[in-house]
This record gives structure tokens, sequence and C-alpha cells, in this order.
């Protein structure tokens, strides 16, 4: 009688699975902590507070950026170039402390960040988000987690805590942890150990409460990124419909439409598995109601219109010797004409010949406030 490997597998997972449940409730806390829909996000500040808050500003420079759980140059297992996993602790320091210099360089009053890692044996258990308020000029930040396991079992990854963040010049209230989809894809087990994506909202009682919405889509399964993207508009659409300001943005891991390269980048390595070859086929119209609605800091007429647009790409696997070769980074706004003209940047410079800060690099737009 031939093996059915396929039942069989799937047999082992479950046994797996069930015992994993029963060594989480004997320890208490869960080998793998789930989310509610709705909770309250994870409050920072740094050491060091001002006693009086920072005046209101006619404008608000906001800016959006990946940073890679402070790995930046590394070349890790799951960008095809290496099978590094971990790093070492002057590894994750010498590279926040470029961080933190760019971002003060840089000079936003609000910054939304993606992929911070705070107690995660792949970051050598440095908290990144207490570090960057202690080493900024942004003294007040919340933190949503959308990957917290205690002992990942996927190449060596340990222990895991990472996700979206927001950092202010002004302190944050009404922060909330917002729950996405879990992709639809996967067997039980490794869901259970996968990431659960959030979109992360705060508002800024100092800025006439305007609402600041984070938000890191899937990479990996397309069907459970358009459901992402859809509930981030749903938000935006419910701070809008009651009369509310907001700024939002993050990564959507999607092309604007009318991109000009939308398959076959030349960083692509990967082409296996889970790791998709990074052909965005069929995705062109998916930020459409986002553009149609609210305004981006990137103009869609002017990335459109440009004949090369690679100096608004954001994203590559090896951006410091490939360049960065498509734009996965937005920022919108609901206030009519509120970006200031012109004011809009693609920080490429974040990667130079032989160093790169983050497989991204930051967006940045300056507001006009009411």
């Amino acid at each position: 009688m031939p093996v059915n490997h396929s039942r069989r597998l799937h047999y082992y997972k479950t046994l797996v699975f069930a015992f994993l449940m029963a060594v989480a409730g004997w320890h208490c806390e869960p080998i793998v902590t789930t989310f509610d829909d709705i909770e309250e996000a994870e409050h920072y500040q740094a050491a060091d507070v001002p006693t009086i808050l920072p005046i209101t500003p006619d404008t608000l420079l906001v800016m959006t950026w990946n940073i890679k759980y402070g790995g930046g140059d590394i070349d890790f297992w799951w960008a095809c170039y290496d099978d590094r996993v971990l790093m070492a602790e002057d590894e994750v320091l010498d590279n926040l402390e470029r961080v933190a210099e760019y971002i003060n360089r840089a000079d936003p009053d609000i910054l939304l960040l993606q992929e911070v890692a705070v107690d995660s044996k792949q970051a050598a258990y440095v908290d990144q988000m207490q570090y960057l308020l202690d080493h900024t000029d942004l003294d007040y930040g919340v933190y949503a987690s959308m990957w917290r396991v205690q002992n990942a079992p996927s190449d060596g990854l340990g222990r895991t805590d990472l996700g979206p963040a927001i950092l202010s010049r002004w302190p944050l209230e009404n922060a909330e942890r917002i729950s996405l989809p879990l992709r639809t894809d996967q067997d039980p087990l490794t869901t259970y150990f996968y990431l659960r994506r959030c979109i992360l909202k705060a508002s800024v009682p100092q800025l006439d409460n305007l609402y600041v919405v984070n938000v890191h889509t899937a990479a990996w399964q397309a069907e459970t990124r358009v459901k992402h993207i859809d509930q981030f508009k749903g938000e935006l659409d419910a701070i809008d419909d009651a009369g509310g300001l907001f700024v939002a943005g993050g990564d959507l891991n999607t092309l604007p439409p009318g991109s000009q390269v939308i398959s076959d980048f030349r960083d692509t390595k990967c082409g296996e598995g889970d790791f998709e070859g990074g052909d965005y086929s069929g995705e062109e119209d998916w930020l459409d109601d986002l553009y149609a609605d609210y305004d981006t800091a990137l103009p869609l007429e002017e990335y459109q219109s440009a004949d090369d647009q690679e100096p608004y790409f954001t994203y590559g696997d090896k951006p410091d010797s490939l360049g960065f070769t498509r734009k996965l980074d937005y920022l919108f706004t609901n206030r009519t004409d509120g970006w200031v003209p012109g004011s809009d940047s693609t920080h490429q410079d974040i990667a130079t010949p032989g160093t790169t800060l983050s497989d991204h690099c930051p967006v940045s737009v300056r507001m006009e406030l009411p």
C-alpha cells in the first residue's frame, strides 16, 4: 500500500501542535501570544522627557520607515542571499546608532516605524523602541507586536517580539492595536507560529487630536495583503467620517498604480516556497481607492508621468549594491491640500556604496496643520 506522505506529515504536525498547546497551558505564558481584535497598544517614553512640551508648529514633518529590526546591510536567510539568522549585540547597537543619527538629521515630528524589535533573539534582545526614544529627539512612542513568540522553531529564531511603532515629539493617547486577518494558505501549526499583523493607531492631543495610523501589510500572500489594505482603508474612512484628521502610512508591500516595472526586478533571487519572486501582476489597482479618496505624499501624477520612476523607489533586497527597485512605502492624509507642495522626500541616501541602513528607505513629507 503506498504511503501518503502528505497525510502523514499533517498527522505529525497535528500531534506537535497538540503537544505545544499542552506545554503552553502548563507554563501559563503562551508559546505564541494571540491578540484580540482591538487591544490597547504599549506606551513608551524616553528616559529623560522634557518638562515642557514643544510648542505646536504650523507644519509637521511626518516620516515612515521600515528599519529591518536594526539589521542594516546584513544579508539574512529570508532575503535569499545568505543563511544568517541572528545578530550580535554590537551589530544591533551599531546599526541602531546609525539609524538614530539619520532620524535626527531628518528631524521628523512624527515617525512611523515598521519591523521594530523589542525582545527578540535575532536582534540580541535589544529593546529598539527604548533605544530610539533615548537617542533621538522623539520622546514618546507606542508599539504593537505583530509577532510575539517564546521560541519560534523556524531557523533558530528563538524568542521573537517585533512590530510597528509610532514615535512622536508629543505624548500619544488612545493607542490601539487592531488585528489584521491571518494568512489563509498555511497549515494550523505554521499559522500558530506565524506573524499576526496589525494596524497601530494613536492620537496626538497636542495637535488637535491628530490621528496617526501605521500599517505593515502581508508580504507573501496576495489574497491576505488585499484584505489588509482594505481594512487599513476602512480605518481611515472611519476617522474621516467622524470628522477626524489623520496622517497614515507604512509599508504596504504593494506597487503604486501605473508602475512601469511590476515583475522581474533586478534584485529578485528568491523563487521557491514562501519566497515568491516579486511579481506584482494583478495588483496594479489595489491602491486606487486610497489614492482616490486621500492625498498621498508623492502625487500619483508625478510618479506615473516620470520617465524614470527609480528616484521614488523605497525597497530593494540589496539597495547598497543594486539600488532600490520598487516603491512599497506610503504616507496619506485626509486634509485637502494638506501636504506642503514639493516637501516630499524619498531618502535613498540611507544606502551608499558598501553599506545601507535597511532594505527600505524612509519617505517623509511636511504637513500643514489646521
